[in-house]
């Protein structure tokens, strides 16, 4: 039986005599090093990805000001920045509302 959790190990002398696998699984120490030198985390992947959103909104408000305001010509570019933003936005409440639905999963999880 496999424990991709870690829980085996944890403990006094861990569950069953499972305390000989230190070295494996994320409790063990080197899981912890690995898993931070393949890439970065969730978190920053999110984070740039929420940044790159913000920056499509602020270019599609510019781009609605300037049309506005007559420093632009261009309706298509206008549309197409708004659809950008649009579209971006779409897509990150989609992203949460699918990390809200895996977070109420793991809740009702019974241990």
């Amino acid at each position: 039986m496999t424990d991709p959790l870690g829980f085996i190990g944890r403990g006094a002398g861990g569950l069953g005599g499972a305390g000989g696998l230190g070295g494996i699984g994320p409790s063990g120490g080197q899981g912890a090093e690995q898993t931070n030198a393949s890439g970065p985390s969730f978190k920053d992947v999110l984070m740039e990805n929420i940044k790159q959103v913000n920056d499509l909104q602020q270019d599609a408000t510019k781009a609605v000001e300037d049309l506005t305001t007559g420093k632009r010509n261009d309706v298509e570019g206008v549309m197409l920045a708004t659809q950008k933003a649009d579209m971006a936005f779409k897509m990150l409440v989609q992203l949460r509302n699918k990390m809200q639905g895996a977070y109420e999963e793991i809740k009702q999880l019974r241990v």
